[in-house]
């Protein structure tokens, strides 16, 4: 079996301005699918929608701003939205199954592991895993954000050979013209999101290059034309292509992406070069100072005197014994930290 795809659609690609499922385009995108499914290579889908379908439901046209109507609305739209994914995938033969994830799931390392094995399982029964936000339950702590950032972390945890953001123009645009090359993205200026969406392009070029750093390519293609996936997985067609870094192990991508971050560390500059230059592990007497009240096991930033964030890693003791500066204290080990790509 080949490393799996990603492939992410907006609320405004799944459900029309009438509330409704999109079924003649989730029918065709579904077909290009279970084509590459059936071919070997196995494809996870990142689905909103549940929203926007559950907001006709309450007699709203907008987003509300109220958590609970947001919960309530992803409530009683997720079900209609995996039928309508069950419905798209029914004539090829190919079920689709449900996965609901927070963000808490992807923090903790145990769990993070569990999701990766259970969508493997899934890959090798020939499912197609249909993956949404669990608005329901979800809060500001434990949710995502949008579901581009799930799709990157997704695509990062299953160490995808290519992630797939679909939206509702050819690409990131300037002046009306397609940027081809990701590099030259951030420089756009972005407009706001949809109505019944979280998300924007400027998410999903946040999201491009956090899978692309990760070693994963990524395209922002147009997923209102049906043959934008297949054209997606050739490499060809139009759309925001995005180079993969040189990827790094498993834990380290996790730590990098997934593991939560419950506070800082503030280093001197010796600090830092030993753990840039030297490979060390961090010692609590080159710490200037601990923020966050993190425990041990938590995840910390790691600052430099400059103010930048050079490294995460997983605490080795809590906040107030790090910012004691006992000598031979190893605030966090070598193993479980890992810089970022700036440095």
């Amino acid at each position: 079996m080949r490393r799996p795809v990603v492939v992410k659609l907006g609320s405004s690609l799944v459900v029309d301005p009438q509330g409704r499922p999109r079924r003649k385009l989730l029918a065709a995108h579904a077909a290009a699918i279970a084509e590459s499914t059936l071919g070997g290579t196995p494809v996870a889908v990142v689905s909103s929608g549940a929203i926007a379908l559950g907001l006709r439901r309450l007699g709203l046209t907008r987003r509300p701003s109220s958590l609970p109507r947001l919960q309530a609305a992803s409530a009683l739209g997720q079900a209609a939205l995996q039928r309508a994914w069950q419905d798209a995938f029914r004539p090829q033969g190919i079920d689709a199954a449900q996965i609901l994830l927070t963000s808490a799931e992807l923090a903790d390392r145990r769990a993070y592991v569990n999701v990766g094995n259970a969508l493997q399982a899934l890959f090798a029964l020939g499912a197609v895993p249909v993956v949404n936000e669990n608005d329901a339950t979800a809060t500001d702590e434990i949710a995502f954000g949008d579901n581009d950032a799930l799709a990157a972390q997704l695509a990062v945890l299953l160490r995808a050979r290519l992630l797939v953001l679909l939206t509702s123009v050819p690409g990131v645009l300037a002046d009306g013209a397609v940027i081809a090359d990701g590099r030259d993205a951030r420089n756009a200026v972005f407009g706001p999101g949809s109505a019944v969406g979280r998300g924007g392009m400027e998410s999903k070029v946040a999201a491009a290059e956090l899978a692309a750093g990760a070693g994963i390519p990524t395209v922002i293609a147009d997923g209102t034309q049906p043959g934008a996936v297949p054209e997606a997985l050739a490499g060809s067609g139009s759309g925001t292509r995005f180079a993969p870094a040189e990827s790094a192990p498993a834990f380290k991508l996790w730590l990098r992406h997934g593991k939560r971050i419950a506070g800082r560390i503030h280093v001197d500059a010796g600090a830092r070069r030993a753990l840039v230059e030297g490979g060390a592990s961090l010692l609590a007497v080159g710490v200037t100072r601990a923020e966050g009240g993190f425990r041990v096991g938590d995840g910390v930033e790691i600052v430099g005197p400059d103010g930048a964030v050079f490294a995460r890693g997983i605490a080795s003791a809590d906040a107030v014994e790090v910012e004691a500066r006992r000598a031979g204290l190893e605030a966090v080990h070598r193993d479980r930290l890992v810089l970022l790509a700036q440095v």
